[in-house]
């Protein structure tokens, strides 16, 4: 094989007459000007050489492409552009074949979708995942997909961004085959067997004809998930059109829109998210400092919340230990975490030998002595400070001295608990939202003692949880409850000023909210915060602003959802509205002599976003927060902020 370089991230050999071009533009191969140039170098030299009878195109590493290049996003694009090299790759006159050895995603599908030829390993994914940033894909994607998986099956990959496995590729036709053997020498074969008069060239085939019902089920399904986002509603479209236009008028359409929605506030804020996602987790002084190594993990409390974080230490790969009070509990336990690996087999997340493998990695006993086998231990007992105290100072003489204690609090001051420790540095705060084994989310708390190597553990543990770590530092509800807080606090003075919850609630998810703020009041249940105002009565500034509705309607055993009456009814389920709260707002707005005024929808908004701002920026002041991206990020994935205005800090600078 003689060695051949087109540029600095392309290179080639020819093997037995095919030529395999190789891409290697580390980490994921991003089709950069450098990568782009040489495809059109090594395309160029292919078709001149008589000694080459057909191309290879594969990825050095595990990755084949994985998209754009985002040291390019916001920038001019310099030439060639993506989809004259994919133009190029279709038109060739010899036959190209994918050997699609890892991620394919983006520009790196669409490249593959212009071969002749798809060969994959089993290990490849394949996606076409532009509408997270707000764009639709740009170089032939919406149009080359659905030549080959109809109409709904490209609907549902692209208006969703959905990633599939190479056998899922297979299946929807995406892929010629899935390799047992060597990928590289199964591609050179197959690149030899091709025939180059016949080119399959996907551009050149007719959308295959489906049932109207599927496609448009397809279709609403996308746009129900992307509550008011362009991105998703234009794939849709333009996916529509590949079977009603020519391949060029179809691509001249996308490449239109691909541009429009490039430049918009849209993509702005999700290429902010994308960016806020690369940078959280980083510490200032932590970059030299390396992570101990977990194998065991130790969980006090296996009820909803502990149960929850055990199924996320054993999808991450560790050993788990849970302990409970008595034998009789920790069987409970057992089952509530077995429970849990059960549905995750049944929604196809997870296969029958995942689920053997995790539970023999469980145990869940009542001996407390257990846990000095374990290097990190996670308390998720009952939110009360002399039981975590009191739990912490157990573990102290149980545990190894080298092994790391986390408390799970959401308001606590974990700096109380670790003082009441003999080892303090060791200490740290992992504050988890449920469903612990869903939810991305998970603040990483810096506590005032807590070691530099034990900070770097927690954040490498999260990452390895696959959950996004966001570091705080020490305030009561860290970074997302306090700016929460703020949230629900105003929400509650513009119903006395005199909004309707229903008014607040549908004028945020007009914005982008899954739900409204007093809808998640009553899913998540009343009587939490009740209890947390009714401990701080005694401290509370009398001059400040206090609104009572809230405590009566918890007086009145309207507790949410669970009881069926909260700030609405739930009749049947269904939220309605309920006279007697409109009662209960009217006379504690009296009793102030407040005259009801009326808000827009556009001021409900700008006065809720403005107090999680002044929250947010007071975080940022105070050191608890380290950049305004990573407050964005926590309320994206712990509160239901719509990514698509990439926050509330994020939003205000564009207001």
């Amino acid at each position: 094989m003689s060695a051949l370089r087109f540029s600095d991230t392309i290179s080639a050999a020819l093997a037995d007459g095919i030529l395999v071009v190789t891409i290697d533009n580390a980490p994921v191969n991003a089709i950069s000007a450098d990568v782009r140039s040489g495809l059109m170098a090594a395309l160029e030299h292919a078709e001149k050489e008589g000694a080459v009878a057909g191309i290879v195109l594969t990825g050095a590493g595990n990755n084949f492409i994985g998209g754009a290049d985002i040291k390019e996003f916001g920038k001019p694009l310099v030439p060639p552009h993506l989809p004259d090299v994919i133009s190029r790759i279709e038109s060739s006159p010899k036959p190209v074949v994918a050997a699609i050895n890892g991620a394919a995603l983006g520009g790196g599908l669409e490249v593959a979708l212009a071969c002749h030829r798809r060969l994959a390993a089993p290990t490849a994914k394949l996606g076409l995942p532009e509408v997270k940033l707000g764009i639709v894909p740009g170089a032939g994607g919406t149009q080359r997909l659905p030549r080959l998986t109809g109409i709904a099956a490209a609907i549902d990959m692209i208006a969703n961004g959905r990633i599939v496995s190479a056998a899922e590729a297979l299946k929807l036709g995406i892929v010629d085959g899935v390799t047992k053997g060597e990928l590289i020498a199964e591609a050179i074969a197959d690149a030899k067997m091709t025939n180059a008069v016949s080119l399959r060239r996907t551009g050149s085939l007719t959308v295959p004809p489906e049932a109207t019902d599927a496609i448009d089920k397809a279709a609403s399904d996308a746009s129900r998930k992307a509550r008011g986002q362009r991105a998703p509603s234009e794939a849709v479209r333009l996916v529509r059109l590949a079977a009603t236009v020519s391949l060029s008028e179809g691509l001249a359409e996308e490449r239109r829109t691909f541009i429009a929605l490039r430049d918009s506030e849209e993509a702005a804020a999700l290429r902010h998210v994308f960016f806020a996602e690369r940078a959280a987790g980083k510490v200032e002084g932590l970059e030299t400092v390396a992570p101990r190594k977990i194998e065991t993990i130790g969980i006090v409390g296996t009820g909803l919340m502990g149960s929850g974080i055990a199924v996320s230490a054993l999808n991450g790969g560790y050993r788990v230990i849970g302990v409970e009070q008595s034998a009789e509990v920790a069987e409970k336990g057992r089952e509530r975490i077995t429970a849990l690996l059960d549905k995750a087999v049944q929604s196809g997340r997870l296969d029958a030998a995942g689920r053997e493998d995790r539970l023999g990695r469980l145990t869940v006993t009542a001996d407390m002595q257990q846990l000095v086998q374990a290097d990190l231990i996670i308390e998720a007992v009952f939110d009360d400070l002399t039981v975590k105290t009191e739990l912490f100072q157990c573990l102290d003489s149980i545990v190894r001295a080298e092994a790391i204690l986390a408390t799970n609090t959401s308001y606590l001051d974990p700096d109380v608990v670790a003082a009441a420790t003999q080892r303090p540095e060791r200490v740290v705060g992992l504050h988890f939202f449920s469903p612990a084994n869903i939810m991305r989310l998970l603040e990483v708390v810096n506590c005032k003692q807590t070691a530099p190597d034990v900070l770097a553990t927690a954040i490498a543990l999260a990452k390895r949880l696959g959950k996004l770590p966001i570091v705080s530092g020490v305030t009561e509800g860290f970074i997302g409850n306090r700016i929460f807080s703020a949230y629900r606090r105003e929400a509650e003075y513009m119903v006395e000023d005199g909004a309707s919850p229903q008014e607040i609630d549908a004028a945020l998810e007009a914005y982008g909210f899954p739900m409204g703020p007093f809808a998640v009041f009553d899913m998540a249940g009343l009587e939490i915060a009740w209890a947390r105002r009714k401990r701080q009565a005694a401290t509370r500034d009398p001059a400040e602003r206090y609104v009572v509705i809230a405590d009566r309607l918890c007086e009145a055993g309207r507790f949410g959802q669970k009881t069926g009456r909260g700030w609405y009814a739930y009749p049947d389920g269904k939220r309605t509205d309920d006279p007697e709260v409109t009662a209960m707002i009217e006379a504690a707005r009296a009793e102030k002599a407040i005259v009801p005024k009326s808000f827009t929808p556009e001021e409900i908004v700008s006065r809720l976003l403005k107090a999680m701002v002044d929250e947010g920026e007071a975080l940022l002041s105070e050191g608890i927060a380290a950049r305004a991206s990573d407050i964005d990020l926590v309320m994206i994935n712990g509160y239901g902020f719509p990514a698509s205005k990439g926050g509330p800090m994020f939003a205000a600078g564009r207001r």
